[in-house]
């Protein structure tokens, strides 16, 4: 089905070849005037967001331009590098994968240490969670994040119980498993879903999501040096479009801190991956068109979360505003809003806000519609201001 959207895609910027006709010829069925063309080539290329950078640090050695998939790449070599028994496996991992995050490795390092696997998403975390029980640094790449369904079970019952189940004599700490996620632009129902809400309500794992290239790679290395199983989620659209000096050698980002990455004093924002771009642009255009001070919260790590700091900014500015891509029913926002809620009660000047998604499967020519981007957000800030 894959294959067959990204053949339909590229088919709508030019006329359609069809192979095995005979005459050779192109088919009129698909060709579009040059105009709609155009069109279409503008939407694609319309993103909800602005990527805004990290500013560039020297805190952990040399860096490099890099990209959010070479940061990946970046944080898989080094664990490679100076785990011997750490292996990558997955759906065409070994060919670099389709987001080429994997791409090389398997030269460098060998046909046993990075390889694919069928697609069975339930046996690639079955085979993660006895290569972690048996010793080894597990990472499982699930091609999407939408496809981790089928290994739900292995994740919620098995890994994240092994240690429990056994009264801490084994466990599979030593298990990461990656996961593109999020919206992407044209990803439809199957190639856009945000599920870390789903594995949120499983003690025993820890869900993390980064926001850039620079964050990535030291989340993701501490994903695969804790001890516990890590579900690390990847933002997809980011992967070429977020660029970022990058420390060329190994660093760690600590796991369940939340970053303020603006203070305020009026409101704070809250959000996780991709969102948090759209909350950075928000809150410069509350600050000019409304005079209010957003304070910017990136949470990072879903499970277990830092309450403490987010309950800290609330108690300051009165206001909170969560916004996330998955639907807005049962989604992680409204667990966020329930802890401040029982936590800052009598600071709140306002009632909570969620801008999500909606509850509907994640759309296809409707997905600007779908996502809550910077005009959503900015509707309930000044609702929220005038309450």
């Amino acid at each position: 089905m894959a294959a067959a959207a990204r053949l339909f895609i590229r088919g709508a910027h030019s006329t359609l070849a069809i192979s095995g006709v005979g005459t050779g010829k192109q088919s009129s069925l698909f060709k579009l005037s040059a105009g709609c063309s155009s069109r279409l080539k503008a939407q694609r290329h319309v993103a909800h967001f602005t990527f805004q950078p990290d500013p560039p640090t020297t805190e952990y050695g040399a860096t490099q331009k890099m990209n959010l998939f070479q940061s990946i790449t970046s944080a898989l070599d080094n664990t490679l590098a100076s785990d011997p028994t750490a292996v990558i496996f997955g759906e065409d991992v070994a060919f670099g994968g389709v987001f080429r995050c994997t791409v090389g490795l398997r030269d460098k390092y060998g046909k046993d240490r990075v390889f694919n696997t069928p697609l069975c998403e339930q046996g690639i975390v079955g085979f993660g969670i006895g290569a972690a029980t048996a010793g080894a640094t597990a990472i499982a790449e699930i091609q999407f994040a939408d496809y981790i369904f089928p290994a739900f079970d292995q994740i919620v019952n098995e890994a994240a119980k092994y240690r429990y189940r056994s009264g801490n004599l084994f466990d599979c700490g030593n298990l990461t498993i990656r996961a593109p996620w999020g919206c992407v632009g044209h990803g439809s129902l199957y190639h856009s879903q945000s599920p870390e809400a789903y594995f949120a309500h499983c003690p025993g794992i820890k869900v993390v999501i980064p926001r850039g290239p620079l964050q990535a790679k030291g989340l993701l290395l501490s994903c695969i040096a804790d001890n516990n199983p890590c579900l690390f989620f990847e933002p997809k659209i980011l992967y070429r479009a977020a660029v970022e000096q990058v420390p060329v050698d190994s660093y760690t980002i600590p796991l369940s801190q939340a970053e303020v990455l603006q203070e305020g004093s009026d409101l704070t924002l809250v959000a996780w991956g991709t969102q948090i771009h759209v909350l950075k642009e928000v809150a410069n255009m509350a600050q000019e068109k409304l005079g209010v001070s957003c304070e910017v919260i990136d949470l990072r790590t879903i499970l277990p979360w830092d309450t403490e700091t987010v309950c800290k900014s609330v108690a300051r500015t009165g206001r909170l505003l969560i916004s996330h891509e998955a639907p807005v029913t049962g989604g992680f926002a409204a667990e966020i809003s329930s802890t401040v809620q029982e936590e800052c009660f009598l600071n709140l000047e306002a009632p909570i806000a969620r801008v999500c998604g909606y509850d509907t499967p994640f759309p296809h020519i409707f997905e600007p519609f779908y996502i809550p981007d910077k005009w959503k957000c900015f509707d309930a800030i000044k609702r929220m201001i005038n309450y």
